[in-house]
């Protein structure tokens, strides 16, 4: 039996800048959120945030560089494929499991909590807590108005949302169809559809964007109205986090097939992002239906 080759990369600083960096950006979220809440500034918050960020930004381009450079070299084998896909995968199940919670607080309060302050269930008796109140989703009559001022209205799922659906639904056509011209070896059709992929994520980004500001502006519809406000921009916001993420990935990729890098047979690294961004329209599916329209 033949040996094969177990590629073991050199020591890297990579781990530890991560971790510092990382480190920091939270420190600057938690202490944006306790200053924000306590109404002091929020400057030094922000700068802390802006120095993790950075820090994590040179992490993931040297990390990545150093990757891309030891698949250029030849470096790897059929065991670090094996080991590339894994990690992949595992990735892309923490961030399953992540939404999981997310839609988990969503679908408790609307079956169990909203129904016990209505005084439905075996904890019914918190409606005393408000009495009057008629509980009901999405719920735009808060418990305490003067508390959480309820939204004036809600978002229609079939204006914005809906267009947004479409666009992300396209764009994982169009990432599939540069998967498959990248088989064939047709580097032109690659470079088509993916620059067409990036302009439909654009473009959600900036629909998205103008919902937001619609939404504070016109509807009333802020992360303090209520448990439905802050459902609704915690999923959401999140999402457009990852379809951020997920179009920096596609313009790399993009980037590194100008250069001339993948193969119809070593291309796992462009595979890897087309997984990540049907993951990310996935995502959006159970949004726009849990969210939006039901």
């Amino acid at each position: 039996m033949a040996n094969q080759s177990y590629y073991v990369p050199e020591q890297s600083k990579w781990p530890i800048v991560a971790t510092v960096g990382m480190f920091i950006m939270m420190y600057g979220i938690a202490s944006l959120m306790v200053n924000s809440s306590a109404g002091e500034s929020t400057r030094g918050a922000w700068i802390t945030f802006t120095v993790g960020s950075l820090i994590m930004v040179y992490m993931l381009f040297g990390w990545f560089g150093n990757v891309i450079k030891e698949s250029r070299a030849g470096l790897y084998s059929s065991q670090m494929d094996r080991s590339f896909r894994w990690g992949m995968g595992w990735f892309i199940f923490s961030e399953v499991m992540f939404f999981a919670a997310f839609f988990g607080a969503l679908f408790y309060a609307r079956v169990f909590a909203i129904p016990w302050l209505g005084g439905e269930g075996d904890k019914g008796s918190t409606n005393m807590l408000w009495e009057g109140f008629q509980a009901a989703w999405p719920l735009i009559h808060t418990p305490d108005p003067s508390v959480y001022p309820p939204p004036k209205s809600l978002i229609n799922p079939w204006t914005l949302p809906l267009f947004n659906t479409i666009l992300l639904v396209t764009s994982s056509v169009t990432a599939t169809f540069a998967h498959h011209a990248l088989k064939r070896n047709d580097r032109d059709k690659v470079k088509t559809w993916l620059i067409a992929t990036i302009a439909l994520a654009l473009v959600f980004l900036c629909v998205q964007g103008y919902e937001y500001v619609h939404a504070y502006r016109d509807l009333n519809l802020t992360l303090q109205s209520g448990i439905y406000g802050s459902t609704f921009f915690m999923l959401t916001g999140f999402h457009g986090v990852h379809v951020i993420l997920g179009t920096i990935i596609l313009v790399v990729i993009t980037l590194r097939i100008f250069k001339g890098h993948f193969s119809a047979d070593n291309h796992f690294g462009f595979e890897a992002a087309c997984w990540y961004w049907h993951f990310v329209d996935v995502v959006w599916l159970g949004l726009f239906i849990f969210v939006y329209v039901i």
